[in-house]
C-alpha cells in the first residue's frame, strides 16, 4: 500500500518555477485512473453486472476465477485491486452468460419472461465469501497504514520542532551539522502522513533547511560538497524520469514518476546557479510522462465513445423491428437469427464510457426481451391457429375419403377442386402432423383421378401414338451421341427435348421405363457438349413436368411447392444481406467469414433464378393445358 502521491513543491531556495500538478491530469477524462489499491466500500463484494466491470480476462471459467481470487486471498495485502477487478469481471462475465442462456431457455420453452428466476449459484456464494476476506484483510492494512501514517506525522512535527532549536542557537551552527544531518536522515526514512498535511509539513520543513543553511558557517569545500552530491542525485533523477519516455506501460511509467518526485523532494539543494536548470531538466522529463498519460485516458474515452455510438445502433435496431409484418413462423424464425447476429456482434465490442455502460446494457436487453415475448405470445396464438386448422384440414380429409371411389366423374373432379382450393386456404399445421394429413389427403384425390383416366379409354390410342413418337426420340438421342458437330448436336438436343416434353402421355406400364432411358441419353448428351447445370437441371424439370397428370392437379401442387420453396431461399437471402451489414472487416477472420457469406448470397441467387424458370415452366404448361 502506497500514500496517494501528489505533485511535489519545489523547495523555495532552488527559486523553481511552479510544479505541473500531475494528479490533476486524469480528472479531465470521465476514464477513472487507478489511485488507490485499497477496497474500501461494498461495491468490493458486491457483484456487478459484467457490462459495468473493467477489463478482464475473457477466457477464464468461474471456477478457475475463484482459484486465482483465493490464491490471492492468501497475501492480500500484496493484491491491487485492478487484479480483483479483473478477476470479478471474468466471474460474472461467465456468471452473467450463464444466467442469460438459462433464462433464454425458459422463454423458449414458453415461460413469461417477468416469471423466470436463476437458479442459485454455489460457486457464487464462495467467490463473494473471499472477496470479504481480502476486503478485511486489506482494511485491516489499511489502518494499520492509518495510524503508522499519523505516527510518522508527529515524528515529522518534531524533527521540525528540533530543526527550529538548531536555527535558534547560530554561534553552534558548525558543531550542529552533525545533529542537522542526522535530522534530514531521520525526515527521509520516515515515509508516509496523512495527505491532508504533506503540503503543509514539506513547506515548514524547506523552511527551516534553507534558513539552516543560510546560518551554517561551514568551509566552502565542505558546502560544495554537500551541493555536489546533491546535484548528483537529482541528475540521476532526471536520467530516470527521461528514462520513463520509452517505458511501454504507460500507467506504470506515471507511477514511476511519482516516485522519483517523492525522492527528488527528499534530496537537498544544490549550488545556486543550477538549482533552476536541474528543475527544469526534471520538469520537462516529468511533462513528457504526464502528456502520455493523458493521451492514454483520451484514447480509452475516444474508444469507448466509439463502443457506445456501435451498441446504440444495435440497440435502435431492435428496438425498431417492424412486429406487424412477422406473420409467419419462417419470418420469426429469419428474425430470431438477425437478433442471434446482433447479440454475437455485441459481445465482440467493447465498453462504453462507465456512467453509460450498464444503462445501454440494460436497454439492449429490454429490448431484446421485448422480441423474445413477443416471439412467445405468436407461437402461442400460432399453436391455437393450428389446432383449429388440424381439424378442418380433418374434416376436408374425411371428405376427399368419402368421394374417391365415385364414378360421378365430371360432378365429383369439380366437388375435389373446391375441396383442394379449400385446403389451400386453411392456414398451417403442426408440422408432426402436416406431412400426414397432406398425404392422406392428396391420396384420397390422386386414387379418383387415376381411375377417372383409366375409365378414359379414348386415351389409350394417343397414349400408343406418344409412346412411338418417343421412342423415336430416343433414338435421334442416340445417334446424337456420335454426331462430331458439338454447336449442330447441342440444337438438336435442345430441339429433341422440346419435342418430348411437348409430346403427351404413354401407357403408365412403359412411362418409367422409357423415361429412364430418354433421362440416360440426355444426361449422356449433357456431359458430352458441357452444357451448364441450370440448363441441365431446368431441362430435367422441364421433362418431369411433362409426365405430371393435370387430371390430377398435379401441375398446381408442384407449382405451390415450388413457390413455398422460393419464399423460403428468398428469406434467406434477406438474412444474409442483413448479416452482411453487420460484420466488420477489420480482420483475417472478419475477412473469411464475409467472403463465405457473399459466396452463399451468390449462390442463392442463381438457385432463385432457376426456380423462377421453373415456376414459369408451370405456368406455361397450365396454360397449355387450359387452352
Amino acid at each position: 500500500m502506497t500514500d496517494t502521491l501528489v505533485t511535489p513543491v519545489a523547495p523555495e531556495e532552488e527559486k523553481q518555477p511552479a510544479a505541473v500538478n500531475l494528479a490533476t491530469t486524469t480528472e479531465q477524462s470521465s476514464v477513472a485512473a487507478p489511485a488507490c489499491e485499497e477496497i474500501n466500500n461494498e461495491e468490493d463484494v458486491t457483484p456487478v453486472p459484467s457490462e459495468t466491470e473493467p477489463q478482464a480476462p475473457a477466457k477464464l471459467t468461474k471456477e478457475e476465477a475463484l482459484r486465482q481470487l483465493q490464491e490471492l486471498a492468501e497475501h492480500a495485502e500484496e493484491v491491487s485491486r485492478t487484479q480483483i477487478e479483473s478477476l470479478k469481471q471474468a466471474f460474472y462475465r461467465q456468471h452473467n452468460a450463464q444466467i442469460e442462456a438459462e433464462k433464454r431457455s425458459f422463454i423458449e420453452a414458453g415461460g413469461d419472461p417477468q416469471a423466470f428466476v436463476a437458479q442459485a449459484d454455489p460457486t457464487e456464494e464462495v467467490f463473494k465469501s473471499t472477496l470479504s476476506v481480502i476486503k478485511e484483510k486489506r482494511n485491516l492494512l489499511a489502518a494499520e497504514q492509518e495510524k503508522e501514517k499519523q505516527l510518522n506525522y508527529q515524528i515529522k512535527l518534531s524533527i521540525i520542532e528540533e530543526l527550529k532549536e538548531l536555527i535558534e542557537s547560530p554561534e553552534d551552527a558548525n558543531t550542529n551539522y552533525t545533529e542537522f544531518k542526522k535530522l534530514q536522515q531521520q525526515w527521509n526514512d520516515t515515509k508516509f502522513i496523512p495527505q491532508e498535511h504533506a503540503n503543509e509539513l514539506w513547506k515548514n520543513y524547506s523552511l527551516y533547511v534553507e534558513k539552516f543553511y543560510d546560518l551554517l558557517k561551514l568551509n566552502n569545500e565542505f558546502r560544495e560538497y554537500d551541493f555536489k552530491k546533491n546535484l548528483e542525485l537529482k541528475t540521476r533523477l532526471c536520467e530516470a524520469a527521461e528514462r520513463l519516455a520509452d517505458e511501454p506501460d504507460v500507467i506504470s511509467a506515471f507511477h514511476q514518476l511519482q516516485k522519483l518526485h517523492q525522492e527528488y523532494r527528499d534530496t537537498g539543494p544544490v549550488a545556486k546557479e543550477l538549482r533552476e536548470s536541474i528543475w527544469a531538466r526534471f520538469k520537462a522529463a516529468s511533462t513528457v510522462i504526464n502528456r502520455k498519460h493523458q493521451q492514454h485516458y483520451d484514447n480509452m474515452k475516444e474508444a469507448e465513445q466509439h463502443n457506445l455510438d456501435q451498441k446504440t445502433v444495435i440497440c435502435e435496431i431492435i428496438e425498431a423491428i417492424p412486429y406487424d409484418e412477422l406473420q409467419s413462423f419462417a419470418d420469426w424464425d429469419n428474425k430470431t437469427a438477425e437478433i442471434t447476429a446482433l447479440q454475437a456482434k455485441w459481445r465482440t465490442i467493447g465498453y462504453a464510457p462507465q456512467k453509460l455502460n450498464g444503462r445501454i446494457f440494460e436497454r439492449f436487453r429490454a429490448a431484446c426481451d421485448e422480441f423474445f415475448r413477443r416471439k412467445n405470445e405468436y407461437y402461442k396464438a400460432a399453436k391455437a391457429a393450428m389446432s383449429a386448422n388440424l381439424e378442418k384440414k380433418r374434416l376436408l380429409c374425411e371428405k376427399a375419403e368419402a368421394l374417391k371411389e365415385s364414378t360421378d366423374w365430371r360432378t365429383t373432379t369439380e366437388t375435389l377442386v373446391k375441396l383442394q382450393k379449400e385446403w389451400k386456404e386453411v392456414g398451417p399445421v403442426a408440422r408432426k402432423y402436416s406431412e400426414g394429413l397432406w398425404k392422406r389427403f392428396i391420396s384420397a384425390c390422386d386414387y379418383f383421378f387415376e381411375q377417372k383416366a383409366k375409365a378414359t379409354s379414348s386415351q389409350a390410342t394417343e397414349e400408343q401414338a406418344n409412346l412411338q413418337k418417343k421412342r423415336g426420340i430416343i433414338a435421334q438421342l442416340e445417334a446424337l451421341l456420335t454426331e462430331t458437330d458439338e454447336a449442330e448436336a447441342g440444337k438438336a438436343v435442345r430441339a429433341l427435348i422440346k419435342e418430348w416434353n411437348a409430346t403427351g402421355h404413354v401407357p403408365i406400364k412403359e412411362k418409367d421405363r422409357l423415361f429412364k432411358q430418354y433421362r440416360q441419353k440426355v444426361d449422356a448428351l449433357f456431359d458430352r457438349l458441357n452444357l451448364s447445370a441450370s440448363q441441365k437441371k431446368l431441362s430435367n424439370f422441364r421433362t418431369s413436368v411433362s409426365n405430371l397428370s393435370e387430371a390430377g392437379n398435379g401441375l398446381h401442387r408442384e407449382r405451390e411447392k415450388l413457390v413455398r420453396t422460393l419464399e423460403t431461399m428468398q428469406n434467406e437471402l434477406k438474412t444474409y444481406e442483413n448479416n452482411l451489414g453487420f460484420l466488420s472487416t477489420s480482420s483475417k477472420k472478419g475477412n473469411s467469414l464475409l467472403n463465405e457469406l457473399n459466396r452463399k448470397v451468390e449462390k442463392l441467387k442463381a438457385d432463385i433464378e432457376l426456380m423462377k424458370q421453373k415456376i414459369k415452366v408451370l405456368d406455361e404448361k397450365a396454360q397449355d393445358a387450359n387452352v
